[in-house]
């Protein structure tokens, strides 16, 4: 395995990456600190082609690939995780789900648009009582003649109640199978379809600038061409999101970690305690050698299991252990950085405060890191 990028590869990224330092980061810290949804930012994503990376030209996609995409999901991260997570998930939880299982219809309908980033979308299958536990969805949807009629909740669902979402893609249950197991299905709710309820905007600790709500359903309507993928397998077919998208997790998680690093090193070239700059003592040198270790190790981490899956070969374990790897790195970066900072790393002025909020909702979201030392030691034969 060739972990050097091409040309291209270093092209995006640093575009991404000078994008993230002249647009994003002058600005974000506003934005987070009111709680608001960076549009401008978004809308200079789309017409970046961010929103388009892993997706063919023929559905108006820039024709490249996955780990394109976490390569600009690392970068965006290094400054800001908020916009990170709202490329993310309207990616690869919401665009994704329609190009691996929609019907041809959804494909032309809705992929133009959200490649374009002039509309974003979420995927429900979060509930208040199953997350890690998702087989056991409570929503339903009975089929009315042509009609699907849904009801139940869904929660802590990102990018569901922007002005630009098109449409949200929820897991209901939609029959019972043999010996009694639940059905589980599929189906694409577009916003504004009567019925369909969205919640207020939480107040989180972090990833204060993105998107995050919860949903309600009731009595609501829509067509049975609205459908994603097989009767049944929209379990299945999450599973197979969850797993790329735990790579791309993993990016994020590198890039927030990497950008602990940068600031880490920054500060200590400028603090003076004692008569010499703080990075001249032992002991702050070998704290950010240790980050830069485990941004370094993490990276690797999510190469590996991006190029597995780009090969068609099984990628699940080392998705887990990306996510796994990166995401407790992340963690343990800002909490450290947070440290070297002192006083100022409790400051919401500093970067460093942002990502140490930030970095805690990635050992939960998209996989807890228990459930990926279970996917591990399945995989193992455990």
């Amino acid at each position: 395995m060739e972990f050097r990028l091409t040309e291209e590869q270093s092209a995006l990224r640093e575009s991404v990456r000078e994008f993230a330092t002249e647009v994003v980061a002058p600005v974000i810290g506003d934005h987070y600190e009111r709680g608001e949804f960076p549009y401008g930012i978004v809308k200079r994503m789309g017409e970046m082609g961010l929103f388009g990376l892993p997706f063919g030209e023929d559905v108006g996609g820039m024709g490249g690939d996955y780990f394109a995409l976490c390569l600009a999901l690392e970068e965006l991260a290094r400054v800001d995780s908020s916009v990170a997570i709202t490329l993310e998930a309207g990616v690869s939880l919401g665009a994704m789900p329609i190009h691996r299982f929609g019907t041809d219809a959804q494909k032309k309908r809705y992929l133009p648009r959200l490649c374009r980033g002039e509309a974003i979308a979420a995927f429900g299958l979060t509930e208040p009582g199953g997350g890690s536990d998702a087989g056991a969805t409570k929503t339903r949807a009975v089929l009315d003649g042509d009609t699907w009629v849904i009801n139940g909740t869904k929660c802590f669902i990102t990018n569901s109640g922007t002005d630009i979402t098109d449409f949200v893609t929820v897991t209901a249950v939609t029959g019972t199978r043999e010996g009694g197991k639940p059905e589980i299905s599929a189906i694409l709710v577009p916003a504004g379809t009567p019925g369909f309820t969205v919640g207020p905007e939480y107040s989180k600790v972090g990833w204060c600038a993105s998107d995050t709500r919860e949903l309600s359903f009731v009595d609501c309507r829509v067509p049975a061409e609205n459908l994603v993928g097989e009767r049944g397998r929209g379990y299945a077919q999450f599973l197979r999101i969850l797993d790329e998208g735990r790579i791309a997790i993993a990016a994020l998680a590198v890039g927030l970690a990497q950008g602990c690093v940068d600031e880490s090193v920054k500060y200590a070239k400028q603090r003076v305690a004692f008569g010499h700059h703080i990075g001249d003592y032992q002991a702050i040198q070998f704290k950010i050698a240790d980050m830069e270790l485990r941004a370094h190790t993490a990276r690797l981490a999510y190469y590996d299991a991006a190029a597995r899956m780009l090969a068609g070969e099984p990628f699940k374990k080392q998705a887990a252990m990306a996510k796994l790897y990166a995401s407790e790195s992340a963690v343990t970066n800002a909490r450290e950085a947070t440290q070297i900072h002192g006083g100022y790393g409790f400051m919401n002025e500093f970067p460093v405060a942002r990502m140490w909020r930030d970095s805690k909702i990635l050992e939960i979201g998209e996989g807890t890191s228990e459930v990926q030392r279970l996917l591990i030691a399945r995989d193992l034969g455990l």
